[in-house]
């Protein structure tokens, strides 16, 4: 690993990030910043978010930078006010030790008379919205003609916005010599886009892999009735004492409504949304990062932007509507280091969704168990025995207090006080979910009913008679198929049984696997592939079923034996 000295930083600059704490260039930064101090190159840079983008690309335009001259020299374009302001003020702190360096957010949602005022005293670099820009662009009040680097930070959020004709309106006003540094978290069809029609041979530097999931990140899907996703999420809740984190809600109405809910039922939360007045924004975003709120219930345009290291978990209430939100809801956990889990809640038919999620970020989604009563319990009681363990005592503070507390409690000794607490606190929560024992009976059938085996969108299920007592495994399926079959074959699910098998394969490629494989012979005996019928699909799920049941009721005998 390099040292940021060796990346070729001025002094200044090294000084700078030195008392911030950075020590060593994360990934991205060792990647992209020699890259950009190279010359005016083009960079498509793919990277989650909370990877150290900012400085990546921040670092190499402060060193670009001619502090002397009061012009434009370049322009950062990000999808919304929090981000805006959170990437000048980190631009601030870079150029703590570079004289005369001005620096501006620009946004809307606040006065643009501060804006216009700082703009005609000169700004050499701006952060800026589209829409606010486009505004104070119309308005002849900024002047772009010496802009030579332009940055788009999640450009992906900036199309999912309805931004492209403001960015293209943006780009047509810089000079045709400027570099364009592109920085985004997936690779859609849009992005390539902006990248033929604006970049000259750009490089692209990919941090992990195009499109995938934060490797930190656990992802686990609950499926439960569509009435009883709410009683859902108060279980998980309950079941994760230290959660800190945002539900994801598709509609303003229904964020307002889950947010409504739990702080009746006694949360700490509160709504972020379009509905909200930007100072009600800033309040509850202020408080949330302060940790005052421990859950932000949102919808993903208010929540974008939203830079905070430290959340444990990410709740889809309800899953977007494209599989990259999703990846961009996950990215805000899991980061700095640190593990984190997002958490799926769907109904039996948004099956299919999880099944392309799983294939858009490369990784497979944990079947969720709804927390019982007992277990929450239990995480509970742990809690405040923990919390009790390393609650500071200030005796000054109780001092008066402890006398009569003591004469009180001297009849009690310390082994019956801890059991009269933990019993006080088992008492308080599990009568609330002995009210709702058939909840956990209802989500206990569902659970056994039925075991889906699902056919992906876009894909064709096809029927092999090779199964497990013939030695296939997914390896040797997919090595047949890619020996036996000419060109590329997109493969989804499979569902290995005792004497068949059910897989996905992409549409186009489903009749030529059937007719190649449908040639072969194994040990003898005539291979048949053929589109898997509704009763083969049926006795597929009900093997699948038969086998959790057998999983369930082993699981439920060696507890009895404990």
């Amino acid at each position: 690993m390099k040292s940021f000295e060796e990346l070729g930083l001025q002094d200044n600059i090294l000084q700078a990030i030195k008392e911030l704490g950075y020590e060593n260039p994360m990934p991205v930064q060792e990647a992209v910043i020699p890259y950009l101090l190279g010359g005016d190159n083009d960079v498509v840079a793919l990277a989650q978010t909370g990877t150290g983008k900012t400085a990546a690309f921040g670092i190499p335009l402060l060193q670009k930078l001619d502090p002397y001259e009061e012009y434009t020299q370049s322009l950062i374009l990000c999808p919304t006010r929090e981000l805006c302001l959170q990437i000048a003020d980190d631009l601030k702190d870079y150029a703590k030790y570079i004289p005369n360096a001005r620096i501006l957010a620009v946004y809307g949602g606040a006065s643009i008379k501060n804006q216009i005022s700082a703009l005609q005293k000169g700004v050499q670099i701006i952060v800026a919205t589209p829409g606010r820009l486009l505004d104070l662009m119309r308005r002849g009040l900024v002047d772009l003609s010496h802009v030579h680097s332009v940055v788009m930070d999640e450009a992906d959020e900036m199309l999912n916005m309805g931004f492209s004709e403001d960015i293209d309106a943006i780009l047509d006003a810089v000079p045709e010599q400027r570099s364009i540094l592109l920085f985004s978290a997936t690779m859609p069809d849009e992005i390539e886009k902006i990248s033929l029609k604006y970049m000259q041979n750009p490089r692209e530097i990919i941090i992990g892999k195009k499109n995938e999931s934060t490797a930190s990140v656990r992802h686990i899907c609950y499926t439960v009735q569509a009435k009883e996703k709410y009683q859902t999420l108060k279980r998980i809740v309950d079941f994760y004492p230290r959660i800190y984190g945002i539900i994801f809600c598709r509609t303003k109405a229904e964020t307002q409504e889950i947010s409504d809910k739990l702080i009746k039922d006694g949360y700490n939360v509160d709504a972020l949304h379009g509905d909200l007045s930007q100072v009600q924004r800033d309040y509850v975003m202020q408080r949330f990062r302060l940790h005052n709120i421990q859950l932000l219930v949102a919808t993903d345009v208010a929540a974008r932007g939203i830079d905070v290291d430290d959340l444990t978990h990410i709740i889809n209430y309800t899953l977007p509507d494209e599989n990259e939100v999703y990846n961009h809801r996950s990215g805000r956990t899991g980061r700095a280091g640190k593990t984190g889990i997002s958490i799926a809640i769907i109904n039996m038919r948004e099956t299919h969704r999880i099944r392309a999620i799983e294939r858009s970020i490369g990784k497979t989604f944990e079947v969720g168990k709804i927390p019982t009563g007992k277990e929450i319990c239990s995480k509970q009681i742990f809690n405040l025995m923990d919390r009790i363990e390393k609650t500071e005592v200030v005796e000054e503070d109780i001092a008066d207090l402890l006398p009569s507390v003591y004469k009180k409690l001297e009849w009690i000794d310390k082994e019956e006080l801890l059991k009269r607490i933990v019993t006080m606190e088992f008492n308080r929560i599990i009568s609330y979910y002995q009210e709702n024992e058939d909840f956990e009976a209802a989500n206990e059938k569902l659970a056994q009913k039925y075991v889906e085996v699902p056919v992906q969108p876009g894909f064709s299920k096809l029927f092999i008679n090779l199964g497990k007592m013939d030695g296939l495994s997914p390896k040797n399926l997919l090595s047949l198929i890619n020996d036996c079959v000419k060109g590329e074959v997109e493969v989804g699910r499979i569902d290995i049984f005792t004497r068949y098998t059910l897989f996905d394969v992409a549409c186009e490629s489903a009749k030529v696997v059937t007719e190649e494989l449908g040639t072969l012979k194994m040990r003898g005996r005539k291979i048949r592939v053929n589109p898997a019928t509704e009763e083969q699909i049926t006795r597929g799920a009900k093997a699948k079923n038969d086998a959790f049941k057998k999983k369930e009721s082993r699981k439920k005998d060696r507890r009895g034996r404990k």
